[in-house]
């Protein structure tokens, strides 16, 4: 075996579990403990400036420099007394990734001293390098000034020595440089959509909310392992290697028992979130080996999100302590299942209805069906929008590989919900929609389940399917921050549901009663969307795409394309009315995916030349000597029979000869594609052009995952998947 594989496999399968300090306090008494909660706020500020904090936070109401001042000054005082010496604002560029600069309290007293000092002025702005970001031209070099703001809707939070300060991230000339801030733009436009239609059900009703639940899928790697292989290192995926006898066919590893190593991580990683005010509920092995998942108890969609950065933040640091690397990476390894981040999806209001689930009497299904069939109608609308909206380079390889969500957007609802949407075309609108059992049957009467959540099946095929009291977003990537998909959805339906509305207040200011008007209104969006984004078959299959093509579905799989779709008249148009992007970020917007799309793939196009030439070749080289060797030997101790006696040997050096020369002219073909795709100008081209560079890629590993399989195991230079993919 070679020397660095050796030493790295030897090293995984010496390590121990590493004991975790596990607090004597219960969870819930240290939940939230490094989080300047609410309680905390009332014990660090004065009753005044919580008050005009809290209706800040809670109504929107602008804070005066004095108040933020003493908002600054409480921060600080609890900041200090847990061991904080640094400030930051935290933030998250389109990177996927969040930022921070760090900041230390001191300065000056003008005595010769020094003094901690936070005021309210560093509280609520700094101003980072716009430049340094992916901007899609909007902020070049001599033009780098851009500008963090404070989002008091998300608590700031101590991370080691540092105050995290939740903030959004602007260009000087106002642009939205960041996820957060479209992303609370399209909160508002949602809720405030949302909003007038509770109303005509229930004038209680002052506050809508969008929620959301993430399920966090990784892999864990030891780290030696990790280490010695580059294209993990510098690409984040394996891109070679040969699939391991035994992988995921047994089904043997979801849901199976936690190797002791992996539960000592994940236990120091739920007491780390729980410090931090993250409600991690869930931990579980998944499909493929090595593969895990965590997930919390839902909350409010601005503070999941970030608290979903947090996590992958956490993840990485964390594992390290270990032995292990976190792969974020959609699909690390070939042949089994890659990673997906299902985005749960629902709204509620401040009386505590839940909008994706059926209502307590006729009016409250009513409610329930108008929000239902409105998100299917968003979703038709847009749907090749939200496949962009979920698109990369990274998810590419995990989308249609028949272990995750297609690349065709739909809608699972399952035959009891779709049988009942097909009965409603058939009775009159003023049909009551009641719960089955609820009430005496009528004649005509159309019955909701009493238990919708476990009356529909479960379809793994679905991108977005309708789970009894909300929806899953399933085509998320792993590595992806949900707010780029999330945007998108509730921009989409809150520009559906003012649509409705707008039409609905008109047919009952003509006189229409409420039941009978949504009702009229309900139906051609029912016809529209339930034989169309409605689909509850295998979306693996090739019949689903023709299919879908049929339906006017979008079916584009080149990743490059998926994205115009963003700059579309509708998109644009869409985007305008409700007030989350302008027609300039969405141009930039798309700069930036093309962009991160030609690094990516040009990085594992690097990586790949690299390592075929410098570890692949050699290696199959040496092997090829010895065989050489072998039939020399042969030919001078059996010169009558040497070529029976050595014909297996030349069989295998003719089939190593023909893989290196494979390589080697494929790789010659990468770089020169490359050399070509980088001359180009236009970045969509580009982003073309390499779409085809990364298919090459892919296309190279099968002559280098062949050679794994002749070449002496001894001389074989990487980690193979046996040895990766295995926690001992």
């Amino acid at each position: 075996m070679s020397s660095l594989r050796f030493q790295a496999v030897r090293a995984s399968y010496k390590k121990k579990p590493i004991p975790v300090d596990v607090p004597k306090e219960l969870p819930s008494e240290y939940f939230g403990e490094l989080v300047f909660t609410r309680s905390k706020m009332k014990q660090y500020l004065d009753k005044e400036t919580y008050e005009a904090l809290t209706e800040c936070i809670d109504k929107g109401k602008p804070l005066s420099a004095a108040v933020a001042d003493k908002v600054a000054a409480g921060m600080k005082k609890w900041a200090l007394q847990h061991g904080a010496t640094h400030i930051t604002h935290w933030f998250q560029p389109l990177t996927d990734s969040t930022a921070e600069k760090h900041d230390s309290f001191l300065e000056y007293d003008g005595k010769g001293g020094m003094i901690e000092v936070f005021d309210g002025k560093v509280l609520i702005q700094q101003e980072p390098d716009a430049s340094s970001f992916p901007n899609g031209g909007i902020r070049a070099t001599f033009e780098a000034r851009g500008y963090t703001a404070w989002d008091p809707t998300s608590p700031v939070f101590i991370q080691g020595d540092t105050l995290c300060i939740p903030t959004v991230f602007l260009a000087y000339t106002g642009e939205a440089l960041d996820y957060k801030t479209p992303l609370k733009k399209s909160l508002k436009a949602l809720t405030e959509a949302a909003l007038p239609i509770c109303k005509l059900f229930d004038k209680r009703v002052n506050k809508v909310t969008a929620y959301l639940g993430w399920e966090q899928e990784f892999f864990l790697v030891d780290e030696e392992l990790f280490a010695a292989r580059t294209d993990l290192t510098l690409a984040g995926r394996t891109l070679m290697g040969h699939e391991s006898s035994k992988s995921q066919q047994l089904d043997d590893h979801y849901l199976g028992f936690i190797p002791p190593r992996v539960v000592n991580f994940m236990r120091e990683l739920e007491i780390s979130a729980y410090k931090l005010g993250i409600p991690l509920k869930t931990r579980h092995n998944e499909v493929a080996p090595n593969q895990f998942e965590i997930a919390p108890i839902y909350g409010e969609m601005n503070l999941s999100n970030d608290q979903n950065q947090q996590i992958m933040n956490l993840m990485n640091f964390v594992a390290r302590k270990h032995g292990f690397v976190a792969l974020l990476h959609e699909k690390p390894f070939a042949g089994i299942n890659g990673s997906g981040k299902h985005n749960n999806w629902s709204l509620g209001t401040d009386t505590g209805t839940q909008l994706f689930a059926p209502g307590k009497d006729a009016m409250g299904n009513l409610q329930f069906l108008t929000f239902l069939i409105n998100t299917l109608m968003a979703v038709k609308r847009h749907n090749g929008l939200l496949k962009a909206s979920i698109a990369s380079s990274t998810n590419a390889h995990r989308l249609g590989a028949s272990e995750a969500p297609p690349a065709v957007i739909s809608v699972f609802l399952g035959q009891a919900m779709t049988g009942i949407l097909k009965k409603i075309l058939e009775v009159p609108s003023d049909t009551p929609i009641e719960i089955a059992g609820k009430k005496g049957r009528k004649l005509g009467l159309v019955e909701i389940p009493e238990i919708l959540i476990d009356n529909t099946d479960r379809n793994r095929t679905s991108p977005f399917a309708f789970t009894g009291n909300r929806f899953e977003f399933r085509a998320v990537g792993s590595s992806a921050n949900c707010a780029g998909a999330l945007t998108t959805l509730n921009a989409a339906v809150a520009d559906q549901l003012t649509a409705f509305y707008a039409a609905l207040a008109k047919d009952i200011a003509a006189g229409k009663k409420l039941n009978c008007a949504v009702m009229d209104l309900l139906k051609p969006m029912i016809r529209e969307t339930v034989d169309t984004i409605c689909f509850d078959g295998n979306g693996y299959t090739s019949e689903w795409q023709k299919e879908a093509k049929k339906r006017g579905l979008d079916t584009e799989k080149i990743v490059p394309k998926m994205f115009s779709a963003f700059t579309k008249k509708d998109a644009v148009d869409m985007f305008a009315r409700t007030n989350v992007y302008t027609e300039k970020e969405l141009i930039a917007r798309n700069e930036v995916k093309w962009e991160t799309y030609v690094k990516k793939v040009q990085i594992e196009a690097r990586v790949l030349g690299r390592m075929a030439t410098n570890h692949v070749i050699p290696a199959a080289l040496e092997y090829k000597t010895r065989l050489l060797r072998s039939v020399e030997l042969s030919k001078e101790i059996f010169p009558r029979e040497y070529l029976k006696q050595s014909a297996p040997e030349i069989g295998l050096i003719r089939e190593t000869s023909a893989l290196i020369a494979e390589i080697r002219s494929k790789v010659d073909a990468l770089i020169e594609a490359r050399k070509a795709a980088n001359v180009i100008e236009d970045i969509y081209k580009k982003a073309l052009a390499y779409h085809k560079v990364a298919e090459s890629i892919e296309d190279i590993r099968k002559p280098i995952d062949r050679l794994e399989e002749i070449v002496d195991n001894d001389l074989w230079p990487l980690p193979k998947y046996r040895e990766l993919l295995f926690i001992n």
